[in-house]
C-alpha cells in the first residue's frame, strides 16, 4: 500500500504549469491579453519565482532585440 492519498477517478489534480505554460503567461501578459481564468490559475498553482524569473529573461530578450533592430536599421541606413 502507498502513502499517497487516493483520488477519485473523475476527480483532475491541478498541474504545475510547464515551462512553455509559463512563457505563454509572461508574453501574453506582457502584451495585455491574458484571460482573468488563466491569470487565477497561474497564481493558484504556479510558483512566484517561476514567473519573474521568465519575466526577467522575457525582459532581456526583449530589449536585445529591440537594440539589435535599431543597430540593423540604422546600419542600413547609412
Amino acid at each position: 500500500m502507498t502513502d499517497e492519498p487516493q483520488q477519485d477517478e473523475n476527480q483532475v489534480a491541478p498541474q504545475k504549469p510547464g515551462i512553455l505554460a509559463i512563457v505563454g503567461s509572461v508574453v501574453s501578459a506582457a502584451f495585455g491579453v491574458r484571460s482573468s481564468k488563466k491569470r487565477n490559475q497561474d497564481f493558484t498553482h504556479g510558483k512566484f519565482r517561476n514567473y519573474v524569473i521568465a519575466a526577467i529573461c522575457f525582459v532581456i530578450v526583449f530589449i536585445f532585440s529591440v537594440f539589435s533592430l535599431v543597430q540593423l536599421v540604422l546600419k542600413q541606413s547609412g
